[in-house]
């Protein structure tokens, strides 16, 4: 499973995803323009000590992404915009969990093209309209690792797989 952040703008957001994906062994993605260096001082300071662990790559654009895919890989998409929850989302080991920047969420495009693929997280309330990335990618891969990998009471052994 990967987490694919496009153009992510904050690096302590970052930095707690990244952190985020080395607890469940899950493969961080940085497509297009980052508001942050990777090797900076903020981002790893919000990865602590666990960043030197954390397997990601960097793409310059969706499309070299999409390139970088096989035919095993899907894509889900997640945004305020997105009509169904998060919970019924398809996941599966070879998701591809996709997340817009902070500040202009997924590029607008992407709202047509893959309509049948975004998915939201609710809010049950009208007083807040969105979570921070970071938060709602810790929801969205917890929901997907709850999909996809059998529970066990011990979780380490997962990781090692």
């Amino acid at each position: 499973m990967k987490i694919v952040l496009l153009n992510p703008q904050i690096p302590w957001n970052a930095g707690n995803i990244g952190r985020t994906c080395v607890a469940t062994g899950t493969e961080l993605v940085f497509v297009g323009k980052l508001g942050f260096k990777i090797n900076s001082r903020e981002i790893r300071r919000a990865g602590l000590d666990y960043w030197q662990y954390l397997k990601y790559s960097v793409f310059g654009n969706f499309e070299d992404f999409l390139k970088s895919l096989n035919e095993s890989e899907n894509l889900v998409f997640f945004s305020t915009k997105g009509e169904k929850e998060h919970w019924h989302a398809p996941y599966t080991l070879s998701s591809c969990l996709v997340f817009g920047s902070e500040g202009a969420g997924l590029p607008e495009d992407f709202y047509n093209r893959y309509r049948k693929n975004l998915y939201r997280v609710p809010l049950y309330s009208d007083k807040v309209r969105s979570l921070n990335l970071s938060t709602s990618v810790g929801i969205v891969l917890y929901e997907a690792i709850r999909h996809t990998r059998p529970f066990t009471q011990n979780h380490t052994s997962l990781l090692r797989q």
